[in-house]
Order: C-alpha cells, then sequence, then structure tokens
C-alpha cells in the first residue's frame, strides 16, 4: 500500500493531514499542487482537469491510497481523511478510545470543527479574495474572524486541556489547532492573547510529526514570503 497526498505548502487543511500522517508514523509521497500557479488562485494547479477528476471541489488536500492490488482510493476533506488514517492504522490513537473516551471524542470533534468550520473557512484564499472582489480590506476581515474563533477555542479548551486540547495525547484536535495558530501568525493575531493555546501549541512543536509538517520544511515552500 502507498499513499501519496496532493497538497499545498501552506494549506491549513493539508498541514493537518501532514501532522496526522507523521503522527501515525507513516511513508507517503509529497505531490505538490500549486494553488497560485501563475500568481493567479483562478489559475491555480487545483483547477487542473486531472486534479479536479481527483477533487471535483478543487481543493487541497487530496490522499491517494495505492492499495497493493491496485486499486485506489481518493479521499478529500482533511478531518475524513484523518478519521480514515485513524480507522486504518490504529496506533497512536487520533481519537480518544473506548468507552470511557465517548465524551472526550466529541470534545476533540467539537474543537476540531470549530477552526474546520469557524475559523479556517473566512479565511481561505478563495473567501479573501472575494472579499478583495467587493472592495473590503481582507487582512481586517481575517484578522477579526481569527481572534474571535481562537477566543472562543481559548475558553472551549478549558475543561479538556492537559498538555495537548484533549488529555495529554495529541489528537485531531490538536492537528487543526497548530495550523490555525501558524495562520494567526501570518495574519496578524498574536497567540500569545490566547495562553492555553499558545502552551499547547508550544507542546505541539515538541513533536517530530509536528516539527516535520511545517509549512516551511515542504519541498514547495516559497521563502521568504
Amino acid at each position: 500500500m502507498r499513499l501519496r497526498l496532493h497538497n499545498y505548502w501552506r494549506s491549513s487543511a493539508s498541514y493537518r493531514v501532514r501532522i496526522a500522517l507523521g503522527l501515525k508514523g507513516l511513508a507517503w509521497e509529497y505531490v505538490a499542487v500549486d494553488i497560485l500557479k501563475g500568481g493567479s488562485a483562478g489559475a491555480g494547479g487545483q483547477h487542473d482537469l486531472g486534479y479536479r477528476a481527483k477533487n471535483p471541489m478543487a481543493q487541497v488536500p487530496t490522499l491517494e491510497v495505492i492499495e497493493d492490488d491496485g486499486q485506489v482510493h481518493l479521499l478529500t476533506q482533511s478531518l475524513p481523511i484523518i478519521e480514515y488514517l485513524d480507522e486504518r492504522f490504529a496506533a497512536p490513537p487520533l481519537l480518544p478510545p473506548g468507552v470511557a473516551g465517548r465524551e472526550a471524542r466529541a470534545q476533540v470533534r467539537a474543537l476540531a470543527e470549530m477552526v474546520n468550520s469557524g475559523i479556517q473557512p473566512l479565511q481561505n484564499l478563495s473567501t479573501t479574495l472575494q472579499v478583495q472582489a467587493l472592495g473590503g480590506d481582507d487582512k481586517v476581515w481575517v484578522k477579526g474572524f481569527i481572534a474571535r474563533g481562537l477566543a472562543a477555542l481559548e475558553a472551549a479548551v478549558a475543561g479538556s486541556a492537559g498538555r495537548y486540547c484533549v488529555g495529554d495525547e495529541p489528537t485531531i484536535a490538536d492537528c487543526c489547532l497548530v495550523p490555525q495558530i501558524y495562520s494567526a501568525h501570518r495574519f496578524g493575531v498574536d497567540p500569545a492573547g490566547f495562553p492555553r493555546l499558545a502552551a499547547i501549541a508550544a507542546a505541539c512543536d515538541q513533536l517530530p510529526a509536528f516539527a516535520a509538517a511545517h509549512p516551511d520544511r515542504q519541498p514547495d515552500a516559497v521563502l521568504p514570503r
């Protein structure tokens, strides 16, 4: 079985999946999709017909799972991809296991969705380009939503955090938090204003899987930026 991840270095959704692959200790092939090909989002590689055949939403990431018998599975959307990896490769678990973990699993998913649905889409390239097209200030737009979302996350982890978002082992929630903290830095929101989140992110940064997944360490990274 081979894993091939079609992704973009600075995409937060791609970043989440890279972290999960690293936490699972899986070998995988990096396939770069340049979503700003030619300096234009409309001309990005995610819109190529070949890629759209894999991902009809023309988004990253896409995980291509190539079985030993040649069968190919195409998985899209970062959270379903991560849950697939967690089901197929059980150790270490990215959702708290067993009956005793039911409420903790619900909390992990809730925190992940706060990022995935409540913050990230509002900072996404397609959204900020539309804000610009309508004459708005996309930087002000993004900054406000990130600050509000991180404030909500800060409150939400108060009852569940240990070393990480939920307890003392990294979960899917941490796979989502760290890329969002990276985006906060990019868009001028200081994570130091959210001390619980900042401490969790610092703990995650000590793990090799998080360090290896960092955007600046990817083969298609464009630096400085």
